[in-house]
Formats: C-alpha cells, sequence, structure tokens
C-alpha cells in the first residue's frame, strides 16, 4: 500500500502544472486556446492518471479471474508550425501501462501523427501520417495484450467548387503487422490479422454553416493478408456524413451509410448492409454534458472458422454538475459481435453472437477549467456460447485528467 502511494504522489506532483489540450481544425491552424508558443511552433500537451486501482479480472478470465493494483498515465502534445502559407500538424502521445504483481501486462504504447495543410488557392492538398507501436488489446473480441504496429499513410486533394462546396479525393493505405508469437487462444495473431488495406475515397462537402458541414462519401477498399490469403476481401461503401467544429455546441460527427463487403474466398458470406460511426457530445446550459458514441461496421476475427463478424453497439454518459466544483457521472454501454461461419467449417455455434455490457459512474471534483479529479467505478461483461469468451470483472480508483474537455 505504500508503495501504490507513492506512485500516486508522484503522479500528482506531474499534474500540477497547467496543462491543455485542443482540437485539430480543418484548415490546419491552431485553435485560440492553445497556452504555449516557442518561436513559430504552437505546442498543446496534456497529461492524464487514468485507472489508478484495483483490475478485478487483468486477464478477462471466465473462471479463474485475477486481481491487481493498476495505473495508467497518458502523456500527449498537440503541435502546430506554420511553414510558408501552410500549416503543419502533428500529435505525439504515450500511454504508460503498469500493473503491480502481473508485470506481463506491462507497457508502454506509443502513436505519432502528421498532417501538412497546404493551401494552393482553390486546392489544397493533405499529406498524412500515422504510427503506432502498442501492446493493447486490439478488439473487443481479443483479450490478450498483442503486440503490434500499425502505419497509415496517404493524401487528400480538395478542390473548392463554389463558395461552400468542395470536392475531394484521397488515398491511403494502412497496414497491421502483429509481432510473431502473439497467441490467442492458441491462434498466431501474426499469421491470421497482418494485413495491408487501401482505400480510395470521394468526397463532396458542403459547408452549412462555419461550424457545421454535410459529406457525402464514397469509396473502394481492399484488404489483403499476406500470411492466410483466404481472408482477403473487397468493399464497396457510401455514407452522409455530418460534421460539427470543435467550437460547436454539439461537437463531433455522425456517419450513415452502406457497405457491400465480398470476400474473395467463395467459402465466405457476403455482408450488405447498413453501417454507423457517432461519436458527439452536447454540453446543456454549461452544466450537463452528454456524450454518444456508436458504431456498426464489419470487423475481422482471429478465428479461420468464423473469420469476420458484423459489430454493432452504442454507449452514452451523461455528466451533471451537481453543486459548485463537484459533478456526477454515469455511463453504460453495449455491442453485440454477430459472426460469420465458413462454409464447410466445423462450428461449436452456428453463426455466433457475442453480447458485451458495461456500466458504470463516478465523482468528479474541478480545480479551474482544466483539471478534474475523480473516483470512478466500472464493470464489464460479456456473454457468449464460447466459455472461453465469458468474462466479467470491475475496475476502479483514482483518476486525474488536464485539457480535453476535463
Amino acid at each position: 500500500m505504500i508503495r501504490q502511494l507513492q506512485i500516486l504522489s508522484s503522479v500528482a506532483l506531474l499534474l500540477l502544472f497547467p496543462l491543455t489540450a485542443a482540437a485539430q481544425t480543418a484548415n490546419g491552424e491552431p485553435p485560440p486556446n492553445v497556452r504555449m508558443r516557442i518561436g513559430p511552433l504552437f505546442v498543446n500537451p496534456t497529461l492524464a492518471l487514468t485507472n489508478a486501482g484495483r483490475d478485478t479480472n487483468v486477464f478477462n478470465d471466465a473462471t479463474n479471474p485475477k486481481d491487481d493494483f493498476t495505473v495508467t498515465i497518458t502523456p500527449a502534445t498537440d503541435l502546430w508550425m506554420r511553414v510558408g502559407p501552410s500549416w503543419l500538424q502533428s500529435n505525439i502521445k504515450e500511454d504508460l501501462i503498469w500493473y503491480q504483481h502481473y508485470a506481463s501486462e506491462r507497457s508502454a504504447n506509443n502513436s505519432y501523427a502528421v498532417r501538412w495543410v497546404v493551401p494552393l488557392n482553390r486546392l489544397t492538398l493533405t499529406p498524412t501520417f500515422t504510427y503506432t507501436n502498442t501492446r493493447d488489446r486490439p478488439s473487443y473480441e481479443i483479450d490478450t495484450r498483442a503486440e503490434r504496429l500499425d502505419m497509415e499513410y496517404g493524401g487528400m486533394a480538395e478542390y473548392r467548387l463554389f463558395t461552400k462546396t468542395f470536392v475531394a479525393l484521397e488515398a491511403r493505405r494502412q497496414t497491421t503487422d502483429f509481432a510473431q508469437g502473439s497467441l490467442y487462444n492458441g491462434t498466431d495473431l501474426h499469421d491470421e490479422l497482418n494485413r495491408t488495406g487501401d482505400a480510395a475515397i470521394i468526397d463532396i462537402r458542403h459547408q452549412l454553416t462555419p461550424l457545421t458541414a454535410i459529406v457525402l462519401s464514397g469509396a473502394l477498399s481492399d484488404d489483403r493478408f499476406p500470411n492466410d490469403p483466404l481472408r482477403n476481401s473487397d468493399s464497396r461503401s457510401v455514407a452522409a456524413v455530418i460534421r460539427f467544429d470543435p467550437a460547436a455546441l454539439i461537437k463531433g460527427s455522425a456517419s450513415f451509410g452502406y457497405r457491400d463487403f465480398k470476400p474473395r474466398s467463395p467459402s465466405l458470406p457476403a455482408f450488405s448492409g447498413a453501417t454507423l460511426n457517432v461519436n458527439l457530445n452536447y454540453v446543456l446550459l454549461g452544466i450537463t454534458k452528454f456524450t454518444i458514441t456508436a458504431v456498426r461496421d464489419v470487423q475481422y476475427s482471429y478465428d479461420i472458422t468464423q473469420p469476420y463478424y458484423l459489430q454493432t453497439g452504442a454507449a452514452a454518459s451523461i455528466t451533471q454538475q451537481v453543486f459548485g466544483p463537484v459533478d456526477v457521472a454515469v455511463r453504460g454501454g453495449q455491442r453485440q459481435l454477430q459472426y460469420r461461419d465458413r462454409a464447410g467449417a466445423v462450428v461449436a455455434f452456428a453463426n455466433r453472437v457475442d453480447t458485451s455490457l458495461t456500466y458504470g459512474g463516478g465523482i468528479g471534483y474541478h480545480l479551474g477549467r482544466d483539471m478534474r479529479i475523480g473516483v470512478n467505478a466500472d464493470h464489464t461483461q460479456r456473454d457468449s456460447p464460447e466459455l472461453d469468451h465469458q468474462f466479467r470483472g470491475w475496475t476502479y480508483g483514482v483518476s486525474v485528467t488536464y485539457g480535453s474537455g476535463s
């Protein structure tokens, strides 16, 4: 216990420095609330302490859950620099995850993103690059903290047709590379899920107001698995998206679309249907914050007999200021994983459906505009016909955050 208190005290001292986060802007410029400037460089650092407490099921085990004390520290920095008429944006982030007893679950995950917004009269060019080196759970299906390297690079050319209407062409490539020996239920994720995905996208964007845009988007994409070509697939998709600027009353975006997903192997069924991706938040009268997320789309499974599933789910939270600097938060969510069977494969449960349920809440205390100290408790459970995929457990502890709407 003494060692745990020393860790929390050390982190708390770090959090006494005034840090704040800023959202990326469409034209590449830093938002007006950036607090640090070093010559031509604008800098917004953030720091968060989360999950400083107990995890009652470290390995998401169905029959023999293990308990441990854990701490996650996440330093991050947004940077902007003007280069002639253009803006260069960057984000640097690291997750430091520590467990007291189970050293195998400790990790230092880092990610880097670069975006260069280059305006050329009516044409804007935006090359992008992201790099993530992590050892975490790659999906709601896989409980192993698997080491992998994700990279994505591409570019967009956007042309202004009219005063408020833009047409954009985008191309990007994403690679996922699991480390050899990343095992889950006896399956090497390196052999089954390493892949390269290419996408070509066309967008038509209409700027309804300075803070709200509607986008019609169409995409052709493919995924290729070098170690397991039976998983190769092609997709066509369309979507209507509404986007809100970070300075708007409602923030985030909501996308409603349709995907035609066709595996190249005739032994796999295709999927054609609606897709959804929502991430919105709204603050009512400055004291009540609503957040909602929702998703419906195809995800790849590690299991070759059921190579993909349709993930459908939603989550919501409400944070209410009760008096002065004190607030109370409640949250919950549910997800379904609907598996598709390979023709002729022997499966224990045909067209299996797994369900994940989360709920929890907490009490927070604000120190000024940017800092929030909270006490949280969250429960997660997954139900499945497969015993190995069932689990339930609690995480509870202290969180301290600066910036990011804390």
